[in-house]
């Protein structure tokens, strides 16, 4: 069964999310359907941009699959989750590489996986219901599907404060930090995407386009900057510690649940993207060495138990947070060489 509606409208390509009970979690095979569409409408001359949402009004898309990815894992086919993990990646940089205007809609949860598909393209929409988050250090992953490099791109310590808390961002502060680009009422979507449809012309969102609610991270950037610009886990655990505001004390509950290998890496990879010029291969590329060895080395599968499958909110970590080794870190983020992303070449494409 399908998950999602490929289609053309118009001078637009398409693509609805359409399982909202299961706040249009995304599968393996909606991954596939998704970059199959995109190499056709780049040949096709009748399209002109991409329109991406999703059915329900509580998610665009509240994150990969995870529970079936759990189902694969403890089944004995990690082969079939890491060649998932690898279209995902592969479809998420089409998307932000991808030559034609990509619009998204994005209303309530937009998290994760959702992150992947939603805000990499040209054009993201965001309502007021909305909320994005990268919340993967819970369940024992890093930011990934490319977050990383929105996280990087961030003023100051911002990204480091999103990335090991899984802070909630409502429109406002979606825009702020760079994971959307327009703030349009959810009342007036159905007449933008038909002027879209009809039109092909991107500008038409300039028409509708409106002030978003005041974001609420730039009053935090000075206390963020302070507490999250430590070198290690155990420097930012240790600030957060001696700090008495609540923001802090927020942080902390919140780190203190998430599984400490997977915050020391994700505050790894976001140093090693901010040394050199942001870019969504690289940070893909990075993400991916930590999930290949995910279900081996890291606390993927526990994170997933604790919190979806059985949910008893009590994980059971590999490390401590006071005592994680730089050098476990280090192990997870090594090179994969037998293992290529295989980027498509838009350029080389027909």
């Amino acid at each position: 069964m399908s998950h999602l509606t490929v289609r053309k409208e118009g001078r637009a390509g398409r693509i609805t999310l359409t399982r909202p009970k299961a706040l249009n979690a995304l599968s393996h095979d909606m991954c596939r359907q998704v970059m199959q569409a995109l190499i056709d409408w780049n040949a096709d001359a009748e399209i002109d941009l991409v329109i991406l949402d999703a059915e329900g009004d509580k998610a665009f898309c509240a994150g990969g699959d995870v529970s079936r990815v759990y189902q694969e894992a403890k089944a004995g086919n990690g082969d079939a989750v890491r060649l998932f993990w690898r279209d995902e990646y592969r479809m998420n940089a089409m998307i932000a590489e991808y030559p034609k205007a990509v619009f998204s809609f994005l209303q309530g949860f937009t998290m994760g996986g959702g992150v992947g598909l939603g805000c990499h393209g040209s054009h993201r929409v965001v309502g007021e219901t909305a909320q994005v988050a990268m919340p993967e250090c819970a369940i024992g992953l890093v930011p990934d599907v490319g977050g990383s490099y929105l996280l990087a791109r961030t003023e100051g310590h911002i990204g480091e404060y999103l990335a090991l808390t899984g802070a909630r961002m409502g429109p406002g502060d979606a825009i702020n930090a760079g994971f959307a680009d327009l703030y349009v009422p959810e009342a007036r979507w159905p007449d933008l995407i038909a002027r879209l449809e009809e039109t092909g012309q991107p500008d038409a969102v300039t028409e509708v386009a409106t002030t978003p609610p005041e974001a609420t991270l730039p009053g935090k950037r000075g206390d963020i900057d302070a507490l999250f610009g430590g070198e290690t886990l155990h420097g930012i655990v240790n600030r957060l510690r001696g700090d008495d505001s609540d923001l802090a004390a927020e942080a902390l509950r919140a780190m203190e649940r998430s599984a400490p290998l997977s915050m020391g890496a994700a505050l790894d990879i976001l140093h090693r993207m901010k040394l050199g010029s942001a870019d969504i291969r690289k940070a893909l590329e990075l993400e991916y060495r930590f999930t290949h060895r995910a279900l081996e080395h890291g606390d993927f599968l526990e994170g997933v138990r604790a919190m979806i499958v059985e949910k008893d909110r009590a994980p059971r970590w590999r490390h401590e947070i006071g005592t994680l080794s730089q050098t476990d870190v280090t192990a997870m983020l090594q090179p994969v060489p037998e293992v290529a992303l295989d980027f498509h070449d838009w350029k080389a494409a027909p």
